[in-house]
């Protein structure tokens, strides 16, 4: 028993490498990761966490995209809650193509909405600003959430429906009072999902934006001259990222682990 516990430390251990180790780089300057190999930073510096919070550049970005992130977010689970309701509870022409149609949006890569995007919101006045890159991730993550739903919703027996009306439940208030909270380990999984891809995505932040709203993937860019890569900044930029990503999970945490057991994921 005490080897196979074995097996799953080292395991996570392997997993957890590459982020000590940019958090290690983070603490040194470039000529000292340049210089060799070290498990520990010989020489603690702050000078790249410093740059980050003191550069009006670095710490907008990071601000931005936790704009534009959250903004997708309350969009995407809003428009794909009554959506994920109207599929898992009426039959319609037509009501599996749409489903599936929805889905193919999702398997479509970023590059190919990239342009019509640009010309779009251009042409709206809509470029540079967080509600056109937290609409355009709408596109992946609207599909995303309403398949996530749809399962958990599924799951709930009608018969739950017809006894809130029976008792004199108007359709809101039992939507909000009682069908919502059962379905809510769906509804942490749906968020965390779209708040991931939206957080990670680069191509469409970067195409959308150019000053005001540009996000902190396409700031960290900035790192690399002709003299080439700041490399601890970098490093210290990247261990920023990953700080809201790891609240989020905290947050959601008993959800998720409902969610892959009862929902579609």
């Amino acid at each position: 028993m005490r080897k196979r516990a074995l097996i799953p430390i080292f395991y996570i251990i392997f997993l957890m490498l590459p982020i000590y180790w940019l958090v290690a780089m983070s603490f040194k300057t470039t000529n000292d990761i340049l210089a060799g190999f070290s498990l520990f930073p010989e020489t603690v510096t702050l000078d790249n966490y410093r740059v980050i919070f003191t550069d009006p550049t670095w710490y907008w970005g990071y601000i931005n995209s936790i704009i534009y992130v959250s903004l997708n977010t309350v969009i995407s689970i809003c428009v794909a809650l009554p959506a994920a309701y109207a599929f898992s509870r009426y039959r319609f022409l037509g009501d599996k193509q749409l489903f599936f149609w929805l889905l193919t949006n999702r398997m479509a890569p970023a590059a190919v909405f990239a342009l019509p995007f640009f010309q779009l919101y251009s042409s709206v006045g809509l470029f540079d600003t967080h509600l056109a890159v937290a609409l355009a991730h709408c596109l992946f993550n609207i599909p995303l959430a309403v398949w996530i739903l749809e399962g958990f919703m599924g799951g709930v027996p009608k018969e739950l429906d017809e006894t809130a009306y029976v008792d004199g439940y108007s359709f809101p208030r039992f939507f909000v009072t009682i069908f919502l909270p059962t379905i809510k380990a769906g509804v942490g999984v749906a968020a965390f999902f779209c708040f991931m891809f939206s957080w990670v995505e680069l191509l469409l932040a970067k195409t959308l934006t150019a000053v005001a709203a540009k996000p902190i993937a396409a700031t960290m860019t900035k790192t690399a001259s002709s003299a080439g890569y700041e490399l601890g900044l970098l490093a210290a930029a990247g261990t920023l990222t990953i700080i809201p990503g790891a609240i989020v999970i905290y947050f959601v945490r008993n959800y998720i682990a409902k969610g892959f057991a009862l929902g579609r994921v």
